[in-house]
């Protein structure tokens, strides 16, 4: 799987800022990834060395607009941990 398609964006909450502070960064990833295949895409598309990387599965939430019921997607989050000193600018910005 291409490194562009594992990780889809980066995940900017209140939760994902507090955990930049200490070199933990959040991103949404494609459901089917796995921790390795999440390591490899973060560290070659951002050039930073990982450490650790903590995942969890989502679960689709159920959703109404008027009368129309749906769901959201479910989807994968995955929490990476950077070796000291390194940080991504793309998502210090923000």
């Amino acid at each position: 799987m291409r490194h562009e398609k594992v990780v889809r964006k980066a995940l900017i909450t209140e939760k994902a800022d507090r955990l930049r502070e200490i070199n933990v960064y959040q991103f949404e990833v494609t459901p089917r990834a796995t921790k390795r295949q999440i390591k490899e895409a973060v560290e070659n598309l951002f050039k930073v060395e990982v450490i650790d990387i903590k995942t969890a599965s989502m679960p689709r939430k159920p959703r109404r607009l008027g009368r129309s019921e749906g769901y959201k997607s479910a989807y994968k989050k995955a929490s990476v941990t950077l070796k000291p000193g390194q940080k991504i600018e793309i998502v210090e910005g923000i």
